[in-house]
């Protein structure tokens, strides 16, 4: 149990080694660089094949599905052979992923291509682990932020290469997939040239040794006060917010008529305000509010982004063209009995008739709520449960946290898609907002710092 009491610090505890930071974080941009060039295509990718969004919303959950199995084993083996090797086998995998993607001509190749880079998606983790081994307590968190900061910078970076790759191939999808196994390659060189293992040999455990990593560990932790219900928050609201992400380009496609460039340019400039949320406010922010506060704000922030996108009137922009969206993603489809090869879109397009800046400017507006509400409460509940538990539960704790978030990730584009499949396109944001709503009213009592006495019952 964290005493309250600092403890001196050691000359140049508290200052990164940049030198072996620096690859680290490099080999993360670039290998979040293949991730985010995919993001705004995989819905529309996986419209051109007829599918509809239900069947799109089980394709969003394929990859953090297998996440879930995946990368706590890449984790443990990770603690037996070295940080390294692991990283390189989980790069693979996401190389395979993408060149299946770049190669799909069916549905079916698109789940298998998610399904291999899920399995073997423990890229982030271990680099998290690899930060984890060269910082101290007192800088772990800022080193940690680094990846954040990367992460968010390669939303910006990523969707800019989709939208040029898609612009000088003429729209079509194949060529961003290839794009990002190119990066991924990158990265598998950088690892294998530039990176230094950071997990000492002796200090590599034998497959044989088993930690607390069981259901009956998972439940303790669960019922331990403001733990518990921060990492029930986590798992609630990230169900609310996967949801809309996985599932924005398909909104924005039915509500504007945007194509895979246009959703491009919706995603960098959701990367640029998270980058501003994650690399600069939220420091100043949580100094001046605490981390109990900017939760709530940050949820009541979200509630608005989810309504006000809702409530995207349907105009498209003023160079919408119907029959161009449709050619574009019905482009390399030749299914048997349609005349043209178009009729097997699942998704309504807006009519032509009432074209402004209405519809994108009010999109626009409302994804500034949206990213920052997002941008905030998950680097504010893991800094709060890091600061809630002991030293030796932290990567533990963690770990279930990160646990819960791809588990949530992969129940959110399944009900989302449903949803939107059954009730329209607005149903799965402002079924988000319902949900942080609800958080929003319990976590007033489930945000209370815990009385002396279930302190007590937590030593």
């Amino acid at each position: 149990m964290n005493t309250g009491k600092k403890q001196p610090s050691q000359p140049g505890e508290d200052t990164l080694d940049f030198k072996r930071i620096l690859p680290v974080i490099v080999i993360v941009f670039i290998d979040l660089l293949g991730l985010t060039i995919i993001i705004p295509l995989l819905s529309l990718y996986a419209a051109s094949f007829g599918a509809n969004a239900a069947t799109i919303g089980f394709l969003g959950a394929a990859y953090p599905a297998m996440q879930v199995i995946g990368a706590p084993l890449l984790g443990r083996l990770s603690d037996r052979f070295g940080r390294k090797p692991v990283l390189l086998v989980s790069q693979a995998g996401t190389l395979a992923g993408f060149i299946l993607l770049g190669f799909a001509n069916s549905i079916v190749l698109l789940f298998a291509a998610r399904i291999i880079d899920g399995l073997s998606g423990g890229n982030i983790s271990t680099a998290q682990a690899i930060i984890a081994d060269v910082t101290t307590e007192k800088n772990r968190t800022r080193g940690l932020g680094l990846i954040g900061a990367a992460f968010g910078l390669g939303f910006v970076v990523g969707p800019v290469i989709t939208f040029t790759s898609l612009a000088m191939s003429g729209n079509n999808f194949h060529v961003p997939a290839f794009v990002a196994a190119g990066f991924s390659l990158i990265s598998i060189l950088m690892t294998g040239f530039l990176l230094k293992e950071s997990h000492p040999a002796d200090k590599q455990i034998a497959l044989t040794s088993r930690e607390e990593i069981s259901l009956k560990r998972f439940i303790k932790t669960m019922r331990k006060p403001l733990v518990g219900f921060l990492l029930f928050t986590i798992f609630i609201y990230q169900i609310a917010f996967g949801g809309f992400q996985q599932l924005l380009s398909l909104f924005t496609l039915n509500r504007l008529g945007l194509d895979a460039s246009g959703n491009s340019i919706i995603f960098v400039w959701v990367g640029v305000i998270i980058v501003a949320v994650q690399g600069y406010f939220i420091g100043k922010w949580s100094r001046r509010l605490g981390e109990i506060k900017l939760i709530r704000i940050g949820l009541l922030v979200l509630i608005t982004g989810f309504l006000i996108t809702a409530l995207t009137p349907r105009v498209p922009p003023p160079w919408y063209s119907r029959t161009a969206v449709v050619s574009e993603l019905s482009a390399g489809r030749n299914l048997p009995g349609e005349t043209p090869p178009t009729y097997n879109l699942q998704i309504d397009l807006p009519p032509e008739t009432n074209k402004s800046w209405l519809g994108l400017g009010w999109l626009l507006v409302a994804m500034i709520p949206a990213a920052v509400g997002g941008g905030v409460l998950q680097p504010s509940i893991n800094s709060l449960i890091s600061q809630k538990v002991t030293a030796e539960e932290i990567g533990g704790t963690l770990g279930i946290s990160a646990g819960l978030l791809s588990a949530a990730n992969s129940f959110a584009p399944v009900i989302g898609g449903a949803m939107f499949q059954s009730f329209g396109s607005s149903a799965p944001y402002l079924f988000g907002a319902l949900l942080c709503a609800l958080l929003f009213l319990f976590s007033g009592k489930g945000l209370k710092e815990p009385d002396a006495m279930e302190l007590t019952k937590r030593i």
